[in-house]
């Protein structure tokens, strides 16, 4: 049998210079699709989140798009208390 030839997906990122911004997406897009999904579950509609963030509703508005990576750890922290969650920032 033949084993896989050629490189990770990964390498193959990271030698096209997109690994990072390409990381940060995915990751991104997991926590706008959680978000969306705990608010629909709670019935909590956007305007109702981003007054328990005490935060705008264009701020909660970044949050949710999963192509905008441009948040801040206090923004995704207050996100997470509101849903009960707690955030763990790791480097590994």
């Amino acid at each position: 049998m033949k084993k896989h030839k050629g490189s990770t997906l990964d390498s193959f990122l990271e030698e096209e210079g997109i690994l990072e911004s390409t990381e940060a997406v995915a990751i991104k897009r997991v926590i706008a699709y959680e978000l969306g999904k705990k608010m629909k579950k709670d019935h909590i509609n956007k305007s109702e989140m981003a007054e328990k963030m005490h935060t705008s509703r264009s701020a909660l508005d970044r949050l949710l798009d999963p192509r905008n990576t441009s948040i801040t750890l206090n923004t995704l922290a207050k996100a997470a208390h509101v849903i009960g969650k707690k955030l763990q920032v790791s480097l590994i």
